[in-house]
């Protein structure tokens, strides 16, 4: 016994990491179709951007050299012009009225990002031609950020121009400009200026400033490390007090804490650069790989999140005795952490430069193609979702669908396994088994008692009705039986016997207890009858000889059953 339980053990074990080996199959696979029809869709993308792009220089034969075409190609070019320490190239992104100095323009405008800027994040400006035509703002206008000075905040700009060729290009407007000259901001010493090491503040790398790079650098670390110690002392606190409160452990755990501190690192590293006084030219790059990491932290925070509400599910549903919703809750679980992994890989590459309206086009095109690829799959799954919710039947009710009959072992992801009277397993999709009439005999509140018993008719009238009466108060008085339907009668008079029908339903928790309580009856029932003057019609044979002709010596026999 203790082997075969071992080995079934053992096959169960075998079955479900089959089972979760096929998961991760299919994620790979939406992952793989996402990815090609991702990379189709870009290339299509760029293929159409060169197709148009080559009909538009070819209408306008304009092509602006300094790519200002859009608000967000204007702000990242004149970024890299400042990393650049370029300012004749920079001071094409500025609007400049006649006679000003533009050396010194670019100067303010810089001193102005680097004292208290803050641009908007890359992915919100527009990078389209006309701008952003929904920001309550004049069409020519478009708001890429703010300058917080001493006495005022001042709107940082882009205008729209149409160059002597007719080419439209956008530039920081000469508004911004003249408030950033009318304003208090002045060159003060930074934090980074203060205790950054003197070495460093002349060493660049890359166009970037060494000091500023340390500086973000010891920033993060500060941040991150800040963010620990205060979300794990908060947890230690809640997790001491949770317990007195609600009389039951708190139901997250320390793993929660790094993917928080991430999070609020990347909320608020942005402000504690701009604090510290790091140069835009650096602040900007950090601000995109900050909001990658918030990204990536966020959803690791999320996949904690949901291990521990479908972990709890589980346990609920293993303490409720509810083991077939633990299938389902596997699936939706796998499915939201795919979603998520998914949609985080969008605006994470959305961040790196792609297009997000690329991505998604694609998730929608992928999830397209996998579900008419796998329409059977799905069914199946509809069909799990409907054997759970629907409940016909649960693991260990024996219960009859179709032309089969048996226990259930397993109410699976894709199908419901039942072990059948001969001990074989039985498969059948889910899709299938939902839409069967399925009969649970585990249901059923009482067991039906139900016999004929066969009497010779050379009983006279008033012995079967007496017969009749007080077997019947026999089977209503008896201990078995209960008050459902019981009934003595003659179902049937045949030519040699009269049926009796004894029906009576008798309590029982299965169906071993109901023959138990079923043979203990018969054998009183048949006891009971020895009191009265009746015979059974047992079954008899009457054989008969005939004999075609007198030359035939042979005979022909023939044999009849007779009750």
């Amino acid at each position: 016994m203790f082997f075969s339980n071992l080995k079934s053990l053992q096959i169960d074990q075998n079955e479900q990491a089959l089972s979760s080996h096929a998961w991760l199959k299919i994620i790979f696979g939406l992952l793989l179709v996402l990815a090609l029809t991702l990379t189709g869709t870009a290339q299509a993308a760029d293929e159409s951007a060169l197709t148009n792009g080559g009909s538009q220089a070819s209408e306008e034969e304009v092509i602006d050299p300094f790519g200002r075409q859009t608000p967000r190609s204007t702000v990242q070019g004149f970024i890299k012009a400042l990393a650049e320490n370029n300012s004749s190239l920079a001071t094409n992104y500025l609007s400049l009225n006649a006679g000003e100095n533009s050396v010194e323009s670019v100067r303010q405008l810089k001193l102005a990002l680097d004292a208290g800027g803050r641009l908007d994040a890359e992915l919100q400006i527009d990078n389209t031609p006309s701008g952003n035509l929904a920001d309550q703002l004049p069409s020519n206008l478009e708001k890429v950020g703010r300058i917080t000075a001493p006495d005022q905040v001042i709107d940082i700009l882009l205008v729209r121009k149409v160059g002597e060729q007719g080419g439209q290009y956008w530039q920081v407007s000469s508004e911004t400009l003249q408030a950033i000259r009318n304003s208090n901001i002045v060159a003060k010493p930074s934090l980074i200026d203060k205790y950054t090491l003197k070495p460093l503040q002349d060493k660049m790398i890359g166009g970037y400033n060494l000091a500023d790079i340390f500086a973000v650098f010891l920033l993060a670390l500060i941040c991150v490390a800040t963010s620990y110690v205060f979300f794990a002392v908060l947890y230690f606190i809640f997790k001491a007090y949770y317990p007195k409160v609600r009389n039951k452990p708190l139901p997250i755990d320390i793993k929660f804490v790094l993917p928080l501190a991430l999070v609020m690192t990347s909320l608020i590293l942005y402000e504690v650069m701009v604090y510290a006084g790091v140069s835009v030219t650096v602040r900007e790059p950090v601000n995109r790989i900050k909001d990658i990491v918030g990204w990536f932290a966020s959803t690791w925070l999320l996949l904690r999140v949901v291990d521990a509400i479908f972990s709890r599910a589980e346990r609920q549903s293993y303490k409720k005795n509810q083991t077939e919703r633990v299938s389902i809750l596997s699936l939706l679980h796998k499915i939201i952490k795919t979603l998520l992994l998914i949609l985080a890989s969008i605006f994470i590459f959305g961040n790196l430069g792609f297009d997000l309206t690329t991505g998604i086009a694609a998730l929608g095109v992928g999830g397209l193609a996998l579900a008419l690829g796998a329409q059977k799959m799905i069914e199946n799954l509809v069909g799990s979702v409907v054997v759970v919710a629907d409940q016909p039947v649960r693991v260990g009710d024996y219960c009859k669908f179709g032309e089969l009959e048996g226990t259930v072992v397993d109410i699976g992801i894709r199908s419901t396994r039942l072990r059948t009277l001969n001990r074989t397993i039985v498969t059948v999709p889910n899709g299938e088994f939902s839409s069967m009439s399925i009969e649970n005999f585990a249901s059923r509140d009482m067991f039906h008692f139900l016999h004929n018993i066969y009497i010779k008719r050379n009983v006279d009238a008033t012995t079967l009705e007496n017969f009749l009466k007080e077997m019947e108060e026999f089977l209503v008085n008896h201990e078995l039986t209960n008050s459902e339907w019981t009934q003595v009668r003659i179902a049937e008079l045949r030519q040699d016997s009269m049926v009796i029908e004894f029906r009576a339903y008798i309590y029982a928790s299965g169906a071993d207890e109901f023959y138990d309580k079923q043979t203990q009856l018969l054998i009183e029932i048949l006891k009971e009858i020895e009191k009265y003057p009746i015979e059974h019609a047992l079954a008899t044979q009457r054989m008969i000889v005939e004999s075609p002709d007198q030359d035939n010596a042979a005979s022909l026999f023939q044999v009849e059953d007779e009750d």
